[in-house]
């Protein structure tokens, strides 16, 4: 009788140091799981606040002229004590004035982004018309449609202030303004769109394929332009009149550099305590604009 009471009670220690011990497993596992969370979450606030000091250095850079930033140089490459940071300089000269773009280029710009012809003839007859003032003897087809919406809204009929309105055209669909943005293989609307862009010249370094196959550049010299630089910057202008000469007339829309407005798009990546780079990685952007040797920060994108 005794020993069978001695065996259940060691048998109940056993089972309740068995349950203890998945307790205590189980509240390691989570502590370890949060820590590791924490220091994610710290390493990527590090991240953003570099990324961020970076545009700030970039804008001084470039502010700072000719011995600190050629004109028409599309990166910098700024290392900081804890991490290294790629700075992408791109003009919004790069990009087709929203508002003055011509139709048919429009409409060359988004066959190029993937558009079916039919689609992208009513897309970008919608954008024209967004951008266009309406009468009584001239009004617009597309009114109903957006009035209908739940909730229903007015066009603008006015110049487009932000390229963001183009979310509200009727068509313009988030992954075709988005693209992929994070990775930059395929462009958005908003890589080739923009309401700052003066409608002059596009900078040849940071002009995408798709914008340059809009403005008549055949597609296989607007790739060709895009492999050369990435191997080497166009930063000589012989070099570009020399291309000019080889695109034809439309070879004369690319130039080099930008003149006021400006994106800077700051990718900062941590490093190790060996000194190696993590992948912890953080990217930040603004529209920053330049304007008689002082910069002003128009907008911030701090999720990209």
């Amino acid at each position: 009788m005794t020993s069978n009471r001695q065996g259940s009670a060691l048998l109940t220690v056993l089972w309740l140091t068995a349950a203890l011990s998945a307790i205590g497993l189980a509240v390691a596992n989570n502590v370890r799981g949060e820590t590791e969370r924490a220091a994610t979450s710290v390493d990527e606030l590090k991240a953003y606040f570099i990324a961020r000091g970076a545009v700030e250095r970039a804008a001084l850079r470039i502010r700072w002229g000719a011995d600190f930033y050629q004109r028409g140089q599309p990166v910098m490459e700024l290392p900081f004590p804890n991490a290294q940071v790629r700075v992408e300089i791109i003009p919004e000269s790069s990009k087709l004035s929203l508002n003055t773009a011509a139709p048919q280029e429009l409409l060359r710009l988004l066959i190029a982004l993937g558009v079916p012809e039919d689609k992208a003839l009513e897309m970008s007859a919608a954008i024209v018309d967004w951008r266009s003032p309406v009468t009584p003897e001239r009004p617009s087809s597309f009114d109903p449609f957006y009035l209908a919406q739940p909730p229903s809204f007015p066009a603008r009929h006015s110049s487009f202030q932000e390229s963001e309105e183009l979310l509200q055209v009727k068509g313009i669909t988030p992954d075709l303004y988005y693209g992929t943005s994070l990775d930059n293989r395929r462009a958005g609307l908003r890589d080739c769109l923009s309401p700052f862009a003066g409608g002059g010249y596009l900078d040849i370094n940071t002009v995408r394929a798709e914008t340059m196959i809009a403005i008549g550049i055949a597609p296989q010299d607007a790739e060709a332009i895009v492999k050369h630089r990435a191997e080497r910057p166009i930063l000589d202008y012989k070099e570009l009149q020399e291309m000019q000469q080889t695109l034809g007339p439309a070879g004369f829309r690319l130039g080099i550099g930008g003149i006021t407005m400006f994106t800077l798009r700051a990718t900062a990546q941590l490093k190790q305590p060996d000194g190696k780079l993590s992948d912890m990685h953080r990217t930040v952007a603004a529209l920053v604009k330049f304007l008689g040797g002082n910069s002003e920060v128009v907008r911030w994108y701090d999720r990209i």
